[in-house]
């Protein structure tokens, strides 16, 4: 039975390059930012670029919050938070000061770089992963694959078991996260060649 996709529209950024992969990708997506669509699908991808603080308005605003909690928490919907994306997972975040869905036992923090002539901010461009733990996610992606990021700000877990990928840039961050139905990636894999498209097929294929 094909997977029916939704991608979160709720102001944010990066749609048209999840859609334009998907569509590629021959994945059954469509956008948008009801609660019926939020309802009727069977994946969430939260995709976004942008400033925490704007998101989480704009998730209010459009009263999505309550919703994504059933959904996600209660009913257990497989969701796939992208770069901004995943950090609303997080309690909270330094970009704005404000609290986020709070899934995710973890804070957004800034990169504190020391050096600056080598390690700049934003951190971009492709960077390896190393792989955490074993994840249905990660199938056939070798550790230490490269995912193209684009960020200021990390993830900082308060507990171990939810980190799926780790990023060394300068020091280790957190880059992508799995517990039980809620996956983020802080990279973008629709950015990221044939490596992030065999992720978003596993995120699918769920």
């Amino acid at each position: 039975m094909p997977n029916k996709v939704l991608i979160l529209d709720y102001g944010m950024g990066n749609i048209f390059s999840v859609t334009k992969k998907l569509n590629r990708l021959k994945i059954d997506s469509f956008v948008s930012s009801s609660e019926e669509a939020i309802l009727t699908a069977d994946k969430i991808i939260l995709p976004g670029v942008g400033h925490f603080g704007k998101a989480m308005e704009n998730l209010k605003k459009l009263n999505l919050i309550e919703i994504l909690n059933q959904e996600v928490l209660i009913k257990k919907k497989p969701i796939l938070g992208i770069c901004l994306g995943m950090q609303l997972m997080a309690n909270k975040s330094e970009e704005g000061n404000v609290e986020g869905l709070g899934w995710i036992d973890a804070n957004v923090v800034k990169f504190n770089i020391t050096n600056k002539l080598k390690y700049k901010v934003p951190h971009t461009g492709w960077n390896q992963v190393n792989i955490s733990k074993e994840s249905k996610l990660m199938n056939n992606i070798p550790n230490s694959s490269e995912f193209y990021f684009v960020h200021s700000y990390h993830f900082k877990t308060n507990n171990p078991i939810d980190i799926l990928n780790e990023t060394d840039y300068e020091s280790r961050f957190v880059s992508a996260i799995e517990k039980e139905n809620i996956c983020g990636v802080q990279y973008h894999p629709e950015k990221s060649h044939d490596t992030g498209e065999i992720l978003l097929k596993n995120f699918v294929n769920l």
